[in-house]
């Protein structure tokens, strides 16, 4: 009688942050665990965590959002360090950078705007001018993140929104008992990351092996992420002289 199959696709979800730091402590050789330990792994991984923010857009955590416009606002706040004692209801906890984003009028029907850089912005001779607005400034700070406008809406915009996509940070380990905040892709490199940065703790012969294995894994992984779309290739034709 042949085996059966689980059934089920849900490993990476059922893979708890402390089977993550066994998973990398056996790596290294270092069994078993102490309890000083696990808190110095849970920190590396948020550590690590934090550096793929570095790496790139990761895909799963983009997100969409809009704001209500108001009567001459041109700066609204897209993110503030806490997740609550907010008093501005734009705010959405998490929010990293804006990817792109629409003006949408009444009718639900949508403008592009661009995304301009902080010298354009500054370049512009009246920020106050009002209108239906056509760019959008980010802006990182350290506690929130905002976006700025231009045109600032008026009258006639007030009540319409801003759509946008937005890259999200990827949440922070927590308790041992949670999941991570990655999907199934990244778990191998998660584990083989974690393993590298241990290694320059516990077993610092090891740190150049592991490092060589962390970035093959990761970068397999965020070759697979994305969102995949047709591709067109057409031949350039030339026209000789006759």
């Amino acid at each position: 009688m042949a085996n059966t199959t689980s059934g089920t696709v849900v490993f990476d979800k059922n893979f708890s942050i402390d089977e993550i730091i066994e998973e990398a402590y056996e790596r290294i050789g270092l069994q078993p665990v102490s309890g000083n330990q696990l808190r110095i792994a849970r920190r590396s991984l948020n550590i690590m965590f934090q550096e793929w923010g570095n790496r790139g857009l990761h895909y799963w955590e983009v997100a969409n959002n809009s704001i209500t416009l108001v009567d001459g606002q041109a700066t609204y706040t897209m993110f503030r360090s806490t997740s609550d004692g907010t008093s501005d209801a734009t705010a959405v906890y998490g929010v990293d950078d804006v990817l792109e984003a629409v003006y949408r009028n009444s009718s639900s029907v949508d403008t592009p705007l661009t995304k301009i850089n902080r010298s354009s912005y500054q370049a512009l001779s009246n920020k106050t001018s009002e209108g239906q607005p056509t760019q959008y400034f980010v802006q990182r700070f350290i506690d929130k993140v905002t976006i700025t406008l231009y045109l600032t809406p008026g009258t006639s915009e007030a009540g319409n929104t801003i759509n946008y996509y937005y890259v999200k940070r990827i949440q922070d380990v927590g308790d041992y008992t949670n999941a991570t905040d990655v999907p199934y892709r990244f778990v191998p490199c998660m584990a083989s990351g974690l393993a590298f940065y241990l290694a320059q703790k516990f077993a610092p012969e090891r740190t150049q092996e592991l490092k060589l294995l962390y970035e093959d894994e990761l970068q397999r992984a965020l070759a697979e992420d994305g969102s995949s779309s047709s591709s067109f290739i057409t031949p350039k034709t030339y026209y000789p002289n006759v």
